[in-house]
């Protein structure tokens, strides 16, 4: 096990339990290979990924306090993807500090897009049931300061129905299909939910309040399963 002083100085946290750091860097592929007998950071990636959702979400909406959902929700999915968090892995050194299983080593797994960015989010995790939602909060902020500074400014994708067509055209031709599920609501205050599907798979939902919101949020939740998730979706669009 490698030294893990430095991760935890640069983190901003150090673990009163140093089993679940550990447990924060494991692998699946230890478990794989132990005949699913070994603890593993799959249960921290699933709450990880809600603590930065949630912290993340938070953020936005105290420093951006005149905009409506649809922005937010676009700045959300541009600065949480398995790109920008797989970035903030590399940028504290996670790879060196992996727990793989002997073949997952061998075939690369501590420089994954993937993996790094599971870790991150198994790592928030850990730092959550470590501490407290306030200091796993600050943890995140302090480390995508050195991606989105003081978040001065909002991240933006400015159309992601037209970024979602461009993405899947390579592999078809076939335009993706939104459909409205449902409308709530009075007249002058109606909510609209909107799912858009591609070859007969969904790939997204998104609500608003006007159907074009709610598609585009629906383009918005479609982009971000793509690229954070594309290796749960059997669908040849993506190979």
């Amino acid at each position: 096990m490698p030294d893990l002083e430095a991760l935890q100085s640069s983190l901003g946290h150090h673990f009163r339990d140093q089993e679940l750091l550990k447990l924060a860097l494991t692998h699946p592929s230890v478990a794989h290979e132990r005949d699913g007998a070994s603890p593993h950071n799959q249960r921290l990636e699933f709450l990880g990924d809600s603590v930065i959702g949630l912290a993340l979400t938070s953020e936005l909406y105290r420093k951006f306090p005149r905009l409506e959902e649809g922005p937010l929700t676009k700045a959300r999915a541009q600065m949480v993807n398995e790109r920008s968090l797989a970035s903030l892995a590399l940028l504290l050194g996670l790879g060196q500090h992996l727990i793989l299983g002997r073949s997952e080593d061998a075939n690369g797994g501590r420089d994954r897009p993937r993996i790094l960015a599971d870790t991150f989010e198994a790592l928030i995790g850990a730092v959550y049931l470590d501490s407290d939602f306030e200091t796993a909060r600050n943890v995140l902020l302090e480390q995508l300061q050195d991606s989105w500074g003081q978040l001065g400014g909002l991240p933006t994708i400015d159309n992601p129905k037209g970024e979602l067509q461009e993405l899947l055209q390579p592999g078809s031709h076939e335009p993706p299909v939104y459909r409205t599920e449902s409308a709530e609501g009075p007249d002058h205050d109606r909510v609209f939910e909107c799912s858009v599907w591609h070859r007969s798979i969904q790939l997204g939902r998104g609500r608003g309040r006007s159907k074009k919101l709610a598609e585009t949020a629906a383009a918005l939740d479609a982009l971000k399963t793509l690229r954070d998730g594309s290796e749960r979706l059997n669908d040849p669009v993506l190979d």
